[in-house]
Parts: structure tokens; C-alpha cells; sequence
């Protein structure tokens, strides 16, 4: 057993799990608006930024899609305007490029029309445009109609990681997997990692990503959410001259999901995806990969199968088009009609950890939630990575706080 016990020095102040840029970015909030703060980062991987933050499409979101108000609305925003802020300051590659989101159907153009509504809700500056108009942002793409969103952009998240990581001036530990937490609300945390090293804390800070529901539980927290894994499956496009920057379908409201979008990253090239499938492990980055236990954790909650049951014909597409380049290259087509299958080059997928309610509900904004000794980012995936900046203030802020009444 590993235990806090009285007359023990602490290891740090503050004890973050997690090495994406959620984590990162809290560590680098701490020790800003606290100097002399210590912090210790653990993160399971060989170095930062390995899973959500590192296998995304690397697009700093504008905050367009998310309910006025909401933490993702208001973080989207706000984060989107610091990331290429700083971006700019430490060098990290990055481009503001706009984005088109694209009508297809009559039957997205109410969805579009509520688009440009909440845009402007979110203060964000927002042109609609004719099928004409499409084209002279993008040649090769069709369209009934699209708006314009001009504060998006791309950037290089790992390498933002990386800049978080150094700046924070926090001790990494990387092949740190944390195995077992004791927690004593009078006095801290201890946490020992698979290699048997212990580290003692003032206050623990869960930015697990796809393990947080699982290390709430450690902390002896009841999350009352499951992480449920989709995997992203992407094509890099063997012709990018086809498209000039990023272009977007109508999303669906019911699904936290933007859709099978064109993105043109800061290489150049172009990614295409992601579509969104239910993986049969945390990690689960192709069909094969397949973990028992986590799979059987996902089966074991109940909100999974109301989900499942609620969502099955959406399911079943994802699926298809997961298992059919075809399948996915006809979605491709209402977008870019100039596509060939031949044209998309399977490229690397990733896992979206995806908090689910015990009635089914995916939960739809930013979750954190506090505990004695503890805060816990429980929901976390896109716009995440854009929002880092903001949610790791926020973070900070609560971890401050726990700290501050303890001292």
C-alpha cells in the first residue's frame, strides 16, 4: 500500500497526470500565476502529447459550433485567439487560414442558416456565400451554400506541447504509469507509478484524456461518467492540389462529431476524415487492437448501450465507411466531386475519449469536476487542443484554490 503519511516531504505542490496539452497547459498556468509552485507531470508515454492532442487534424477551431455560453463556446473563442498568439510568441508552426463549412442538401440549410446565428452569438465574424462564391475560395469543391469562418487556423499542437512542457519549468516524468493513488483529504496525495516509484503531492490534477474516469477512481472519486473511446480513421489526399485550405460539412447537432472534413495542415499536405467509430480499447487505433478488460469496462456501463441503442443508424455509417474505402470516398464526394478512391492514402488514426452519462447522453462541453484533494478534467476532446490555454487557467485556478485552503 502506499500511503501519505505525516512528516513526509513533499515531491511537489501540485501532482498532474497526463502529458497532453490539457495537462501541459495547466502545469504552465500554475506556475504563471503562482512563481515558485512545484510541479511534477506524469505521463505514461516516453514524451508529451502521444495520443488526442498529438493524432488530431491539428485545426485551432474558431468556436462556431458550440452552444453560446458553454465552456467550449466561450474557451473556443477565447482559445483560438491565444493559441496563435502563442504560436507567434515561441515559434510554433501555425497558419490562420479560414475555413468554408459547406451545405450540400436543402436539408442542411437550416442547419447552416442556425450556424450563422450562433456564430454571431459567439462573437465570431462569419460570411455566407452562394455556390459561386465557393468556388472562389475553393475550385473544386460544391456546394447550395457555405459560410466563410475567417480566426481559423492550423498549428503544430505537439510542438505547442513541447512549448508548454518547457515554459511550465515542471518536472516531466515520462514512463510514469500510475498504478495506485492514496488519497488523505487532511493531508495530500500519494501516487505510485508501474515502476514502483512513489511521488507525493499537495494536490492531484487528473488530465488523463482516455484513462481520466479510471483515475478519478484510483483517487476514490465517483466520476459518474465512462469514457467510451471512437476511433478516427483519416486518408492523407495523394493530390492536395485539389484543395486549398479547410472545408467543412454541416454538422449533425445531435453528435458532438464535425463530420468527414479537408484539412490542410501546416506541411501542406491534406488530411481527410475523421469518421467516428467505436474502438475496442483506449487506444484503440485500428480494428485490430483489442483490450479485454477496457472493452468489457466500456460494455459494463449502462449508458453505453442506451447510446448504442439510441444511435445505432449513425453507428452503423460510421461503421460502413470505416470498412468500405468506398464508402468513404462517396462521403468524400459530396464535398470535393473530383476525388478518386485511388486518390486517399490511408493515414494514422486517433481515439477520441468521449465521456458518456449513465442515460446514454455524450456529454457535450468541457467536464471538470473537483474533489477533496483532487480536480478532475473528465471530458476533454475537441476543441480541446484550441481551448488548451483557457481550460489549463481554469484548471490552475481550482488547483490553486485547493492549495491555498490547505496551506
Amino acid at each position: 500500500m502506499v500511503q501519505v503519511r505525516p512528516g513526509i516531504a513533499y515531491d511537489c505542490d501540485a501532482l498532474v497526470i497526463g502529458g497532453g496539452i490539457v495537462g501541459l497547459s495547466t502545469a504552465y498556468a500554475i506556475t504563471r500565476a503562482a512563481p515558485g509552485t512545484r510541479v511534477t507531470v506524469l505521463e505514461k508515454e516516453p514524451g508529451p502529447a502521444r495520443h488526442q492532442t498529438g493524432r488530431n487534424s491539428g485545426v485551432i477551431h474558431s468556436g462556431i459550433y458550440y452552444r453560446p455560453g458553454s465552456l467550449k463556446a466561450r474557451y473556443g473563442v477565447r482559445g483560438a485567439a491565444e493559441m496563435v498568439k502563442f504560436c507567434a510568441e515561441y515559434g510554433v508552426a501555425h497558419a490562420v487560414t479560414g475555413k468554408l463549412i459547406v451545405a450540400t442538401e436543402r436539408e442542411e440549410l437550416p442547419r447552416l442558416h442556425a450556424l450563422v446565428q450562433r456564430g454571431r452569438e459567439n462573437g465570431i465574424p462569419v460570411r455566407e456565400l452562394g455556390p459561386a462564391q465557393i468556388t472562389e475560395y475553393e475550385p473544386e469543391v460544391r456546394g447550395l451554400a457555405a459560410i466563410h469562418v475567417g480566426t481559423t487556423g492550423v498549428c503544430d499542437f505537439t510542438g505547442v506541447a513541447r512549448q508548454l512542457a518547457e515554459a511550465s519549468g515542471a518536472e516531466l516524468r515520462y514512463g510514469a504509469r500510475v498504478v495506485r493513488i492514496d488519497r488523505r483529504p487532511e493531508l495530500g496525495v500519494a501516487v505510485r507509478t508501474a515502476d514502483g516509484d512513489v511521488v507525493r503531492g499537495r494536490v492531484l490534477v487528473n488530465c488523463a484524456g482516455l484513462y481520466c474516469d479510471e483515475v478519478a477512481r484510483l483517487t476514490g472519486d465517483e466520476p459518474e461518467v465512462r469514457i467510451v473511446p471512437f476511433r478516427g480513421e483519416y486518408y492523407e489526399l495523394a493530390r492536395p492540389e485539389l484543395v486549398r485550405g479547410l472545408v467543412y460539412p454541416v454538422p449533425d447537432p445531435a453528435f458532438p462529431f464535425l463530420g468527414v472534413h479537408l484539412t490542410r495542415g501546416i506541411d501542406g499536405g491534406v488530411h481527410i476524415g475523421p469518421n467516428a467509430v467505436p474502438a475496442a480499447a483506449r487506444e484503440g487505433y485500428g480494428w485490430g487492437v483489442v483490450r479485454p478488460r477496457e472493452a468489457a469496462g466500456t460494455l459494463a456501463w449502462p449508458g453505453a448501450w442506451v447510446m448504442a441503442r439510441r444511435h445505432w443508424r449513425y453507428g452503423l455509417g460510421e461503421v460502413r465507411r470505416s470498412l468500405s474505402k468506398g464508402a468513404f470516398t462517396d462521403a468524400v464526394r459530396r464535398l470535393l466531386p473530383a476525388v478518386e478512391e485511388d486518390d486517399l492514402v490511408p493515414a494514422s488514426a486517433g481515439v477520441r475519449a468521449q465521456a458518456v452519462l449513465r442515460d446514454g447522453t455524450l456529454v457535450d462541453d468541457f467536464l471538470i469536476r473537483e474533489g477533496p484533494r483532487a480536480v478532475h478534467v473528465l471530458n476533454a476532446p475537441s476543441p480541446a487542443a484550441t481551448a488548451s490555454l483557457p481550460i489549463g487557467r481554469e484548471v490552475a485556478r481550482r488547483a490553486l484554490g485547493v492549495l491555498g485552503a490547505s496551506a
